[in-house]
């Protein structure tokens, strides 16, 4: 009996992606099931990328494909596609990025800057070329963490060409000025020097641009949410209440402009004694999820207070890539495909789709 695309389809329809939960059909990730007699091949296109994961895809998709009757070969072809996705009203995309990753905390010192850089370079590790704007004026920390000593240069006199770190693109006031040299300025001034670095840099080709903003609300974030292009916001927190009471602030804060919340991470969440292995969650249990449920949120995921991950973010060397196979580098790029995948089932940016109108006199 031949082999029908019905039953293709309705076997891709039996299997979930592991990170979209999501079966291939539905998600529009298949496509061109072709049928050669007892030979079936399709193509899979995912909306994210998954570097690490392909191979198993791949395989999953095959072995499912195989156990049809009728069926004696079958070829999978599993690719991934990042595009632009829609921001807030009445602010235009940036040249060259396609997607714009706010991460944000309601307070300091809960790991926001350790986590964003880990988020860009997990998407980096999954294949997507990923660049990194620190917009803490006041206290740039990425030069530091990406083990960056070099100044940008400038090739026309106007913009500047980000510095490369462990694969990554990266712009920071810290490349600028002397590590020691304190920046005193007013809310105008830096909001300018946001600005400047945001859109004087020649990024190259972007597939996310990740944000590592200073805590709080103030000019910074509003200046973020009215006229940079953000497609989401991730917002970083630890789990005890002082920590969730200024993480909902900055949460709300994005709502009300309009900026999707793609996620909750929490952070510092268990504390394992590297000496005895007695697990103890020092700061809290359960206080990220908590919150994700009553705003209806995804939790992303939960890091360890772990010694490590100071160590190498203090080294010029973050857990990434310091420890590409290790268990914390397993939960940043879970972390990372999830804020993919959020980011991939919103709305699609169709602006350059729309040719330019102009009008002449003849």
């Amino acid at each position: 009996m031949a082999v029908s695309e019905l039953q293709v389809q309705t076997a891709l329809k039996e299997l979930v992606d592991p990170n979209t939960h999501k079966d291939y059909v539905a998600t529009k990730s298949a496509r061109n099931i072709t049928i050669d007699g007892g030979n079936v091949s399709v193509d899979i296109q995912l909306g994210y990328p998954a570097q690490s994961q392909l191979a198993t895809i791949k395989q999953q998709i095959e072995d499912k494909l195989k156990s049809i009757d009728g069926v004696t070969g079958a070829t999978a072809n599993v690719s991934f596609k990042i595009v632009s996705h829609s921001v807030q009203r009445g602010v235009k995309l940036l040249p060259n990025v396609k997607n714009i990753i706010a991460v944000a905390s309601g307070k300091g010192g809960v790991g926001k800057s350790t986590t964003a850089v880990n988020l860009a370079l997990a998407l980096a590790a999954e294949g997507a070329r990923v660049g990194m704007l620190d917009a803490d004026i006041y206290g740039p920390s990425q030069p530091t963490m990406l083990g960056i000593t070099d100044k940008p240069e400038s090739t026309d006199g106007k913009n500047l060409e980000p510095l490369m770190g462990h694969g990554i693109q990266a712009m920071s006031i810290g490349f600028l000025i002397d590590v020691e040299t304190p920046m005193v300025w007013r809310g105008p001034m830096v909001t300018q020097a946001l600005e400047q670095l945001l859109n004087n840099t020649n990024w190259n080709e972007l597939d996310y641009l990740v944000v590592d903003l200073p805590p709080g609300t103030g000019d910074i974030q509003l200046t973020l949410a009215q006229r940079v292009p953000v497609t989401g916001a991730v917002i970083v927190t630890t789990p005890q209440d002082i920590a969730l009471i200024d993480a909902r602030k900055g949460l709300k804060m994005f709502e009300k402009v309009g900026i999707p919340i793609i996620g909750v991470v929490e952070n510092m969440s268990l504390h394992i004694c590297s000496k005895c292995g007695h697990e103890e969650r020092i700061f809290g249990e359960g206080g990220g999820e908590r919150m994700c449920k009553d705003y209806n949120v995804e939790f992303l995921g939960a890091l360890p207070l772990d010694g490590s991950i100071r160590h190498d973010t203090d080294s010029g060397k973050p857990s990434v890539v310091a420890d590409p196979n290790g268990r914390v580098t397993d939960i940043y790029k879970q972390i990372a495909r999830r804020v993919a995948v959020k980011i991939g089932e919103s709305a699609v940016d169709h602006s350059a789709k729309f040719p330019n109108i102009v009008i002449s006199n003849t």
